[in-house]
């Protein structure tokens, strides 16, 4: 047994909040726990970012430590595939409940209008972040969408991005959602924590969900956990590779990891 399976496998404990899936830090959540977590960072001038894992990031940090140890750095880390919400189940968090990014987006842009707390957006394309604004304004009308930002496929220059730093910090916005697609998405956030005065969520697609350029998987498939499946269907020439590649590695290194644990190898 490796010493970081060793290391990251804990022993089922309800008061501890969190397990390690191949070395990526899950914390055991639901849509309440997580918004009221969130929410409570702007309050106490705390900011940060937030993951929301799927096995296709699990894999990414699998793959690469150095972002693992970004995604592991971030205040609050939440189980979007139904896989890892099962997967912290096995480890012992038995009350572990999906948090799906194109759900709790709307839940926190309508919190945040009660609350009189403007939102910003930065990530997708220029239609997609207008149709996604347009489809929010109709539905949540007090929202605040102070910033929203399609940034250019290329790589910023430092002048570009210090002059969206600055539009960020000058709109004022709480929560600002960063559509940029895993491990971009997590690795801008990580760079971004101390430069911006907003506490960040990665929701990944969730932009292109909302504005409605793409079709979600019936609720049945989600919670069958075959969104994957769905998705591979619907968009094969960009995703075959993602999820033929990542996911029977996960299902065979994770089913190790489970094993090994179980029957107590490589402890003291």
């Amino acid at each position: 047994m490796s010493a970081q399976l060793k290391t990251n496998i804990t022993e089922a404990d309800p008061n501890h909040s969190s397990r390690y899936i191949l070395g990526l830090r899950i914390d055991g959540s639901n849509y309440d726990d997580a918004v009221e977590r969130i929410l409570a960072m702007p309050e106490k001038d705390q900011f940060g970012y937030v993951c929301i894992a799927t096995v296709h990031m699990v894999m990414e940090a699998h793959d690469d430590y150095s972002f693992q140890r970004i995604v592991n750095s971030a205040n609050l880390v939440t189980s979007d595939g139904m896989p890892l919400v099962w997967g912290l189940r096995f480890q012992g968090l038995t009350n572990a409940q999906r948090v799906y990014g194109p759900s709790l987006t709307p839940i926190l842009c309508k919190r945040a209008a009660a609350m009189g707390w403007p939102v910003g957006f930065y990530g997708g394309t220029d239609e997609v972040v207008d149709q996604m604004k347009a489809n929010l304004s109709a539905e949540i009308p007090s929202l605040n969408i102070a910033y929203a930002y399609s940034p250019p496929f290329h790589p910023l220059t430092p002048e570009e991005d210090e002059a969206a730093v600055r539009q960020i910090r000058a709109s004022g916005v709480k929560i600002l959602f960063v559509g940029l697609g895993c491990p971009k998405q997590e690795r801008w956030m990580a760079e971004h924590a101390d430069r911006v005065d907003a506490v960040q969520v990665g929701v990944g697609a969730a932009f292109d969900f909302l504005a409605g350029q793409k079709a979600q998987a019936p609720r049945w498939v989600q919670n069958a956990g075959l969104e994957w499946l769905f998705r591979l269907a619907t968009e094969p020439r960009r995703l075959w590779k993602r999820y033929l590649y990542h996911n029977p590695r996960f299902i065979y290194l994770y089913g190790k990891q489970l094993l090994t644990h179980k029957l107590g190898w490589g402890r003291n």
